[in-house]
């Protein structure tokens, strides 16, 4: 291997190595959230960042879940997608959640999740990740802001940077214009409403570029 081909792989290798590292993290009853991680992961791959997508641990008895087939369907829809564990939350730089909202809260397997990131916290893990996060509901006032003002609360106690989308892109207003996340109406047949995939892409777009702000600047 001549001298430029080993200067042209150290430099890809460096590039691989700076490459903002995502974790998606999503729970999904109904498979809204299970699409939202996904149009993330597209958007998130585009800007170059390494991504992971991931499901919290489901806690609801097995009896409930099938008494209700499209619960059963996501269940099975997402069987290989892999648990978010404490060690996916460190390797990342930067994570987006996606949750649908319960009463305007986050569902409890997320919070769950959250709750047991304590060893993380108190060993500085979480300082400084960025963070975004995207819902959804059965009506447009179902709750979905303060279900992402509520997982964002967390995060503050994490001491994260919060990388909320504004209003940074004209596709956010054909997506509801949700400045704290994208967001998105569920009707009875469980179909989505509004048209949130450029929205969605646009926000995990924005995530990565913050992250590698962040991480550029503590190099």
């Amino acid at each position: 291997m001549g001298f430029l081909d080993k200067l042209f792989r150290k430099t890809k290798e460096m590039e691989n190595m700076s490459n903002v590292k995502l974790a998606v993290v999503f729970y999904s009853m109904g498979g809204t959230n299970y699409q939202l991680a996904k149009w993330a992961e597209e958007g998130a791959k585009a800007a170059g960042a390494e991504v992971k997508v991931l499901k919290v641990q489901e806690l609801a008895p097995e009896s409930v879940i099938e008494g209700n087939e499209a619960w059963k369907a996501t269940v099975e829809a997402t069987k290989d997608v892999p648990v978010a564990t404490s060690a996916d939350l460190e390797w990342a730089d930067a994570i987006i959640f996606s949750v649908p909202t319960r009463f305007g809260n986050m569902p409890s397997q997320m919070k769950q999740f959250l709750d047991i990131q304590g060893g993380l916290w108190a060993n500085g893990k979480t300082v400084n990740k960025v963070v975004s996060a995207m819902t959804s509901a059965q009506n447009p006032h179902g709750g979905q802001e303060a279900t992402l003002l509520s997982l964002y609360t967390a995060m503050m106690h994490w001491g994260a940077i919060l990388a909320t989308p504004g209003y940074t892109d004209p596709v956010l207003f054909g997506a509801g214009g949700n400045p704290y996340g994208t967001s998105v109406t569920v009707d009875q047949n469980g179909k989505m409403i509004e048209d949130v995939q450029a929205a969605v892409k646009h926000q995990a777009k924005r995530t990565v570029t913050v992250a590698e702000w962040v991480k550029k600047g503590n190099q």
